[in-house]
């Protein structure tokens, strides 16, 4: 199990738009490093140990798996990306955008790249003011002493002044969303972007148990003989599943994520089932239905039907060599008459033809950025 942390970081700025550098790098350790919990106000400061312009100087809580050498590796390439040039002039200068990691749990660390806490932090009331604003009954791991009374204390004679605007806080999808339901056509890769969501964001993970169904390499040989029993066995193991699943709140888990909700049963069903089977079954999925618990936001990634054969023939499962573009397009239609007609559903549709989520680390950025945006 990944273990979440807490550190808390220090950003300035004294080029350019610095309301907008702030913001970008926020919006970036959001992206890359973990939740931004808490964000302090926004302090003016004069620049320290050089001539230059003032800075705008903030801290953010943020929660992160990532290790400590990970998180600094990533705030510099947050640096290198928002422009920041690093000289081999020795001292202080001019930045576009600094980061400083200031405390890491309660942790005291001494390595060759990183020492935390920061060294000069109790020094400097740019840090303390800001960092005491929202964790100011924290203790600084090596004083032992409330970051409140470090600041009271600090010997640092700078001004500083608070400003009037705000720096908007990304929400994490953990606070946004409880259940969280991915769907899509027959090799559209929603198995594997749940899993990849559930990793990231240590997310409860709820997989359809297809692999177990006895009828589904039957009905591939013989859809009619076959179609009823399959889609009953599969309408009965959803239900369960789902029923079972969401019922049991985990603590250790963020939120939940599925590859799959039970309304998936009656659009293949539509597609599958004779007229007299279909009326059968759709009496029994409207009391099943009933109790299953919607999601917060229903997701369905679009995949072209050339890619979906691509991506079922690579995943080499050989009951579903046979499947037909046709059968394809009717399961896609399906879905999207589901998403028109259906009211009382938070849904997205995600066009991810021509992307490789789970190969290409940015093109699994966009959807989660996609999603964040919601």
């Amino acid at each position: 199990m990944k273990i979440q942390r807490i550190t808390y970081l220090s950003l300035g700025t004294n080029q350019g738009n610095k309301l907008e550098n702030l913001q970008k790098a926020i919006d970036l350790i959001d992206d890359s490093v973990g939740g931004i919990q808490k964000i302090s106000s926004v302090y003016q400061t004069p620049s320290w140990g050089f001539d230059g312009k003032n800075f705008f100087n903030i801290c953010i809580k943020v929660s992160t798996y990532q290790q400590p050498e990970v998180l600094l590796s990533s705030l510099l390439e947050i640096e290198q990306e928002l422009g920041r040039l690093r000289s081999s002039e020795k001292g202080y200068q001019n930045r576009k955008i600094d980061i400083d990691i200031l405390l890491f749990d309660d942790e005291i660390i001494f390595s060759k790249l990183l020492i935390v806490p920061h060294p000069k932090m109790l020094d400097r009331k740019f840090v303390l003011i800001p960092l005491a604003e929202i964790a100011p009954n924290e203790l600084h791991p090596i004083k032992k002493t409330q970051l409140s009374v470090c600041a009271q204390n600090c010997n640092d004679a700078s001004e500083i002044s608070m400003i009037k605007e705000k720096l908007r806080r990304p929400i994490p999808l953990s606070e946004k969303y409880n259940y969280i339901a991915i769907e899509g056509n027959i090799g559209s890769g929603k198995t594997s972007l749940t899993k990849m969501i559930s990793d990231e964001f240590n997310a409860k993970i709820i997989l359809e148990r297809f692999a177990d169904n006895p009828f589904l390499p039957k009905f591939y040989e013989d859809k009619e003989r076959y179609a009823f029993p399959l889609e009953m066995s599969f309408l009965a193991d959803r239900h369960q599943q789902l029923s079972d699943d969401l019922a049991q709140f985990d603590l250790f888990k963020n939120f939940i994520v599925s590859d799959y909700y039970i309304f998936k049963s009656l659009i293949f069903a539509q597609v599958t089932l004779q007229k007299e089977e279909y009326i059968l079954y759709r009496k029994m999925f409207d009391i099943m239905y009933k109790e299953i618990t919607k999601p917060d936001l229903y997701i369905y990634l679009y995949q072209n039907t050339e890619q979906l054969l691509q991506n079922i023939k690579k995943r080499g499962r050989d009951y579903e060599q046979s499947i037909a573009p046709s059968y394809l397009n009717k399961i896609h239609l399906g879905y999207r008459n589901f998403i028109d007609t259906e009211e009382n559903l938070n849904s997205v549709i995600i066009d991810v033809s021509g992307r490789d989520f789970v190969s290409n680390p940015d093109d699994y950025k966009c959807i989660i950025k996609k999603i964040k945006s919601l």
